[in-house]
Order: C-alpha cells, then sequence, then structure tokens
C-alpha cells in the first residue's frame, strides 16, 4: 500500500503544474489567441519566483514565502505575456510566431540575468515547502496519506484554480463575453464587447497561470532551477487540446499525462518495472510518445474555438 501512496503523491507533483498552465493557455485560446509561448513564460515566471525565494527566504519562514513567490510568479507571467498580447491583438501577427519569438527568448534572458545577478545560471533554494502532514486531514484513513501527507500547498492551489476556471468561465459575465469573443467576435462587438480588452484579459490571465505553472512545476520535484521546464508548456498545450478546451476534461487530461510522466520519473522505485530490465530512456520518452498517439486519435474530434488565432479587426464584418 506505501507504494500506491507514494505513485499516487509522485503523481500529484506532475498533474499539478501541467493543470495550471492547461488552464492558462485555456483563457486565452477562449479569448481567441492562440499562446504557444506558454513553455517561455513558465520559464520566466519559475525564474522570477525561484530567484525571489533565493534572496527571501533568508529572513522569512516556507509557506508565507512560497505564497509571496506565487504572486511574484504570476505578475512575471502577465509581464511577459503582453508583448504576445500587443503582437497578436494590437498588430494582428501571426500569433504562432510571436509566441515562438517568446520561447526562443525566455530561456536566454533567464541564464543572462541570472549569471549576471549571482554569477551562474542555476538558482538554487532550501525546499522548506513540503507539509509532511495536513492537521487534522492528514489523520483521515487512505485518504490523508494519498492526498494530505508529504503534500505541497501548491497541490490545493492547483485545485482551486480549476474550480475557480470553471465558474469564471460559465457561471460569470466576464466568462461568458471572454468566449464569446472567441467564437464570434464580431457579433459579441456588435452587442457593446470590447473585444480587444477581453482578448488583452484572456492572454494576461493565461500568462498569470503559466507563470505560476512554471514555479509549481519547480518546487516539488527540485531544489534549483536551471533555466529549463522540460517541456511542460508544450505538454501543456495537448492536455489544454487533448481536453477539448474545457476545465474539468483538461483535469482528466492532465491526470493521464501527469500519470505518464510520474512514470518516467519514478520507475526506478517500483520494483516490478525495475525488474523489466527495459532501458531508462524508454521511460523518459513515455510522455511523449503518449501525447504524440493520443493527440493523432483525438486531433479530429478537436472542437477548437471558431476564432482562435484570428486577428480581429473592428472595421471588418
Amino acid at each position: 500500500m506505501s507504494l500506491v501512496y507514494f505513485i499516487v503523491q509522485q503523481t500529484m507533483y506532475f498533474v499539478i503544474p501541467l493543470l495550471i498552465v492547461a488552464l492558462g493557455g485555456l483563457f486565452a485560446e477562449r479569448s481567441g489567441v492562440i499562446n504557444i509561448a506558454l513553455e517561455g513564460i513558465m520559464i520566466v515566471g519559475a525564474f522570477a519566483s525561484i530567484l525571489f525565494i533565493h534572496f527571501v527566504q533568508k529572513f522569512l519562514p516556507g509557506q508565507p514565502v512560497l505564497l509571496l513567490a506565487i504572486i511574484v510568479a504570476a505578475l512575471a507571467g502577465m509581464l511577459t505575456s503582453l508583448p504576445h498580447a500587443y503582437a497578436a491583438i494590437n498588430m494582428r501577427a501571426d500569433q504562432t510566431i510571436s509566441g515562438t519569438a517568446i520561447n526562443i527568448f525566455a530561456p536566454a534572458f533567464v541564464i543572462f540575468t541570472a549569471r549576471m545577478i549571482l554569477g551562474v545560471q542555476q538558482v538554487d533554494f532550501l525546499n522548506q515547502f513540503r507539509i509532511d502532514s495536513v492537521p487534522l486531514l492528514g489523520k483521515i484513513p487512505v485518504l490523508g496519506e494519498l492526498f494530505f501527507q508529504k503534500t505541497y500547498i501548491t497541490t490545493y492551489i492547483g485545485i482551486a484554480i480549476l474550480v475557480l476556471s470553471w465558474f469564471a468561465l460559465y457561471k460569470t459575465r466576464f466568462g461568458l463575453r471572454l468566449m464569446a469573443c472567441g467564437e464570434h467576435p464580431q457579433a459579441a462587438d456588435s452587442v457593446g464587447i470590447n473585444v480587444y480588452k477581453m482578448r488583452y484579459a484572456g492572454v494576461l490571465i493565461s500568462g498569470a497561470l503559466a507563470g505560476v505553472g512554471g514555479l509549481v512545476f519547480v518546487i516539488p520535484t527540485s531544489t534549483n532551477f536551471n533555466a529549463t521546464v522540460s517541456g511542460y508548456g508544450f505538454l501543456a498545450l495537448a492536455v489544454l487540446i487533448f481536453g477539448q478546451w474545457k476545465p474539468w476534461r483538461i483535469a482528466g487530461a492532465a491526470f493521464f499525462f501527469g500519470v505518464m510522466k510520474a512514470i518516467s520519473a519514478i520507475y526506478s522505485g517500483i520494483p516490478f518495472l525495475v525488474e523489466l530490465g527495459i532501458p531508462s530512456n524508454i521511460y523518459k520518452m513515455i510522455p511523449y510518445v503518449a501525447t504524440l498517439i493520443v493527440l493523432a486519435f483525438t486531433s479530429k474530434k478537436s472542437r477548437a474555438p471558431k476564432a482562435e488565432g484570428v486577428p480581429y479587426d473592428k472595421g471588418s464584418r
């Protein structure tokens, strides 16, 4: 049973950042803007927040520092997504190209900045954020050991973001207007909705969540940041497509890919997988092979927002 607890806990470490970043992509694409810059935004968000932790945790205890770092990551993500929003919305540029530019720029910027500030590109921090057992909840039989022991507060933040994202999109005026701009922007404009503002809002929310996702990816799995998030931004795009641009389906897709990623990372701690004698490189390929297979079989049935990736011209009808 301890092996099951171990696998579930490790899986959640990979599921939550995928979920947060994919939900970030959801807000941008529901507004009509393709955001393939998730990888680059994650890198900048992770760097800014880990650098903040590196300097501040000497003066503050664990959880408050992490909560402040989440705010820093969100702000860094929004700032990084702003050029993409301007290029896609105001300049009506090719959204794939502007997103790719950010993905290329981000790691170079992070490495340069880290070396300027620290002298090395790797940013270290002390991981003081793991919660050994949540009070009361950690003592619940089975569920306590699965979800409330050896965990991080970021797990519960990720679940909260899922619920709030669903509520914001489907139960609020803002969410309905945002989705209208991604489906029929001309019709939305005709009833007084400012399509440009709604798309800016979608991209900035996307940037904030992607930045937070970068931090959430690093915290449970490492004690340093070295200018990479291991392709998680691109994997989050696959989660978004597999989830059909719907929050709860995205959660299911994130769990599936999180399981694949967990297997590739912790196979050495699972006895029956070790006994198979399969080379480690094969296990590391599992998440990406699974991505290709899933998208090959599901992409034909995908239902993306109709105006996704189409620049909006206020004068056209």
